[in-house]
């Protein structure tokens, strides 16, 4: 498959993010650039100073709605993708008619209580639906620990260990490849398993020339 064909069939999708922080701005971020038509983003948090450190915002945004401008700066990434912004803070039902008409949801909350909300809504009410949620992705290092896990249209991403805390705060870099892996593997729903896995990489004794 082609590039042009790549864009063409994403361009028709729509893609849910739950959540506009450091993994669903990053995410969204990552979409928009693959060429994703559409986004449907929830969010009911404002842009504060704190949030600069990791997510794709801005200091002259700050104090204004996230999912307002996320919205701005996708459209300065690619002005043809539509952004469906809503501002309001999820719950079961809201999780339903939002993202029923999407072909895949991103889970992108920072609280493990909304992250589980979530998936129970999305799994017991719209059964079969692909849903692409993330845990255990604080702290810094320990990239190889990031891993994909997959159980029916349940993907999750990340080590499943590295909780939020006060001594293990989230930082932009695992932040940032906990977000890229969640849109790769929105692109692996949508267009299918990749025609290849491409030249096997030399283990960790082989040295590189």
């Amino acid at each position: 498959m082609t590039r042009e064909e790549y864009r063409r069939r994403l361009s028709s999708a729509t893609v849910g993010v739950a959540g506009a922080g450091g993994l669903g701005s990053n995410c969204a971020a990552a979409l928009a650039r693959a060429g994703v038509g559409k986004l449907v983003i929830v969010d009911f948090d404002v842009v504060s100073l704190g949030n600069l450190d990791r997510q794709f915002f801005f200091l002259d945004q700050v104090g204004m709605p996230k999912v307002e401008a996320l919205a701005l700066n996708l459209g300065r990434i690619d002005p043809a993708v539509k952004v469906e912004a809503h501002r309001l803070k999820l719950d079961p039902d809201s999780s339903v008619s939002l993202f029923a008409g999407c072909d895949v949801v991103v889970e992108a909350f920072d609280a493990a209580e909304a992250k589980v909300m979530l998936v129970e809504a999305l799994l017991e009410r719209l059964p079969g639906k692909p849903l692409v949620t993330a845990s255990g992705l604080a702290g810094y290092g320990r990239s190889n620990e990031m891993r994909e896990r997959r159980s029916g249209p349940l993907v999750i991403v990340g080590d499943l260990q590295s909780e939020v805390a006060e001594e293990n705060p989230p930082m932009a870099p695992r932040v940032a490849i906990a977000a890229a892996m969640e849109a790769n593997a929105v692109l692996e729903i949508l267009l299918g398993p990749p025609a290849s896995e491409g030249p096997e990489i030399p283990d960790s004794g082989t040295k590189l020339r």
